[in-house]
């Protein structure tokens, strides 16, 4: 199984929607708190061409956002990328 990547805010609700999905999953999840770090947001956006949260990585592709991943989840190809 692939391991999961998400910079978040703490505030988001779309970041906590986007966490209880993979760890419902028991994905290896490692969150990134950018709440206060606008340093590493901003670095972040610039790599990824996105500037909200949640920033999701799968291994070391990055998929996007919350609906993004819903996107993947409703058609059934999250579990795939995840190597479930």
């Amino acid at each position: 199984m692939k391991s999961v990547k998400i910079y978040s805010k703490s505030f988001c609700p779309f970041c906590h929607q986007a966490v209880d999905l993979l760890e419902k999953k028991n994905v290896p999840l490692e969150i990134i708190d950018v709440t206060e770090d606008e340093e590493t947001l901003s670095n972040l956006s610039a790599e990824t061409d996105c500037t909200t949260v949640p920033q999701i990585f799968i291994g070391e592709k990055f998929i996007g956002g919350c609906d993004d991943l819903m996107h993947l989840e409703n058609n059934g190809e999250l579990d795939k990328l995840l190597g479930v």
